[in-house]
Formats: C-alpha cells, structure tokens, sequence
C-alpha cells in the first residue's frame, strides 16, 4: 500500500460525502505507526482542500465503552480543524456529514509549548501546560458501513473519524473542580437522553492529556501553546443526530454547548 494513496481515498469519500463497506485491503496500513503517516497525509490534503489549518487534536477510544464498540483496547489521536471547529449555538447541515454521531466532551486549551520529559507527563505535570477547560461536543464522522468495519491502522488513517469540534465558554477556574466525579449529559431538544461523567474518560480528563503529551513525540509531533484538545466522549453510548434536531451538552459548574441540525 502507499500512504498517499490511502489518504488520497480517505480524503476522496470525505469531501464527496460516500460511504463504502470498509477500507480495501490494498490501502490498509501494515501497522499504527503507518496509520498515523496516512493520518498526516491526509490532515494536509484537508487543509489544502477546506482552507485553514489544524486547532490541536481529539483523543478518541478513551472511553472503555468506545473501546469494546470498535475492538480498539487503546486511545488513538486525530487532529481539528480551524475550518471546522465552532463556536456554541452554530447550526450546521446535516447533509454535509454521512453521519453525525454526536459525543459529549471535556476539553482543554494548552497554554504553554508541554516539552517531553525523563518518566513520561502524568496528571500533575501536564496540567501546569493547560489554561482553560471547555465544554465540548464532537461530531463523529465516518464513511464505513459501520464502527466495527474499523480496525487501529484504518481509524488512525482516518483522522480518528473526527468530523467537527463545537466548544462553549471557556472556564479558567477549573483546577478544585473534581473532573473524575464531574457529570455531564445530553439534551436532544430539550430533552435528556445520555448521562456520563468526566471518569469515563481513562479514569479522568488529565490522564488523557497525560497520554497525549507522551504519545505525540513518538510520531513526531507535540502540543502547542495554542492547542485544543478534546479527550473523548464521557458518555456510555453515542448519539446519532438527525436533521430537525437541537442538541445540548450540559457539563453542571462547567458550561453548556449547543448545536443544530438543518
């Protein structure tokens, strides 16, 4: 396979909406690290193709519900977009997304350069590189027949199947709040439908910027002053949105963040 035949495909289904059975053979990576090359090759071609540039990254499969959905027992990093990361209360269409699985997120953006260190980042150490917190909710895109059409080196090729990044008002007085036992829930036109908690998330939302801080140097990335990142979805189940709907992830203490479909 050629890395930039993979991205040119996955790039290919995304920007003509189709969705196909599962990633051909041909183009499947040998192995993650490979899955991650295709990753940049097409996180470039999407820039090029939808303007703008990357916000930082999504960290996706930290929730043990979303492991078992997809057969993946450990988190795999995508990047956002500028061109499609949006502000609380943006009404999107739903008819540019093939689905629109919707995931209620903790999010953080990085205030300083996070350096690689001797024994790896833990809880502690990358918070002194994080200023504020956001209420999130991502928009999962894929373009399989399903989740479980995916193995690690496809979803890794496949940015992390991130679709778009909607995020509330940012909250730099974060750090007495207890993110583990923090609720969170989501509201389908007004009404509840999923609850979760910011433990979902590898235990809690710093272990998953832990993580993140020591995996990237290994492909040659790092974060950045500047960064969003977004640490997966803290419910049990995901929330697939259709046309007509208001969606509301409320984080009680921390924020809200609307959305819409037309």
């Amino acid at each position: 396979m050629s890395i930039t035949e993979t991205a040119r495909f996955l790039q290919s289904l995304r920007t003509r909406h189709e969705r196909i059975d599962e990633l051909p053979q041909a183009l499947m990576p040998p192995d993650l690290a490979a899955g991650y090359r295709a990753q940049a090759a097409l996180v470039d071609g999407l820039c090029a193709h939808w303007g703008g540039e990357t916000a930082g990254y999504k960290v996706a499969l930290t929730n043990p519900a979303a492991q078992r959905m997809l057969g993946v027992p450990y988190p795999v990093f995508g990047r956002l977009f500028t061109a499609r990361l949006h502000e609380s209360g943006v009404t999107l269409r739903a008819a540019d997304y093939v689905v629109r699985l919707i995931e209620v997120e903790i999010a953080f953006h990085v205030a300083a350069d996070v350096p690689m260190i001797d024994g790896g980042h833990d809880r502690r150490s990358i918070a002194e590189h994080i200023g504020a917190l956001y209420p999130a909710i991502e928009l999962v895109e894929h373009h399989f027949a399903g989740l479980d059409r995916f193995t690690p080196e496809s979803f890794a090729a496949d940015n992390a199947i991130h679709g778009a990044w909607i995020h509330g008002a940012p909250l730099d007085d974060w750090r007495e709040i207890d993110l583990a036992a923090q609720p969170t829930r989501l509201l389908v036109n007004g009404e509840e439908r999923l609850t979760g908690s910011g433990g979902n998330v590898l235990g809690h939302p710093l272990e998953v910027m832990a993580w993140l801080a020591n995996e990237l140097p290994r492909h040659g990335l790092g974060l950045s002053s500047g960064d969003f990142v977004t640490t997966g979805v803290t419910t049990e189940v995901i929330y697939p949105a259709e046309a007509g709907e208001r969606l509301e992830a409320d984080l009680p203490g921390i924020g809200r963040v609307e959305l819409g479909f037309e």
